[in-house]
């Protein structure tokens, strides 16, 4: 793959929701593509801190039964409408991937480079799935932090999100930036200038 057809990958990678998807499904050695890129990720210290629980058939389904649950017990504002469609983003999904974060045990980095190391693993998965043409989002809701309470987690690990995968029809929109990278930058390339002491 060129530079070129690379940034277009990066360019053209949209948030799929899971009300796009269709019914096709995704094989196992196409979820294991995913997850291979993941796992070549920058890590801070070689802690490769990224765990992932993927959830299919009949799991998936038990663990959308639970996130809906676990909305209504925590929800500040319960609203049925929003019930349902926890429940229904699983059932629509193909696989849901818990996105877990196992804490280095010596704690040898500092905790937000482990986050940003599961992040960019992320990112790794989110661009490999678009490159197959699986859509693909990360979510973050509250239940997340109830994982536990469903399945067994190891000691340090905990989840940051659920990524939903699902293939789809026809053409993603064009996205968008707010600003050009332009306004982003700041050049520094003359050091003559010295702050006051």
């Amino acid at each position: 793959m060129s530079s070129t057809e690379l940034i277009e990958v990066i360019r053209t990678r949209r948030a799929v929701y899971p009300v796009q998807y269709n019914l096709d499904a995704i094989s196992r050695e196409e979820i294991e593509t995913i997850l291979e890129a993941a796992n070549w990720a920058p890590t801070h210290r070689r802690t490769e801190p990224w765990r992932f629980k993927v959830f299919g058939g009949e799991a998936k389904k038990t663990l959308g039964i639970f996130l809906a649950e676990k909305y209504k017990e925590t929800a500040s504002q319960f609203s049925e409408f929003k019930q349902k469609k926890v429940l229904e983003k699983t059932m629509q999904s193909a696989y849901v991937i818990a996105i877990c974060m196992q804490r280095d045990p010596h704690e040898s980095v500092p905790e937000w480079e482990e986050v940003a190391s599961t992040a960019m693993a992320v990112q790794n998965m989110w661009l490999t799935a678009h490159s197959m043409r699986i859509g693909s989002y990360w979510s973050t809701p509250v239940m997340k932090d109830y994982l536990g309470d469903h399945i067994s987690l190891e000691p340090g690990v905990r989840c940051l999100g659920f990524f939903y995968l699902g293939k789809y029809d026809g053409e993603l929109d064009p996205g968008t930036r707010k600003s050009p990278i332009e306004e982003k930058i700041t050049w520094i390339e003359n050091q003559n200038k010295h702050k006051d002491n």
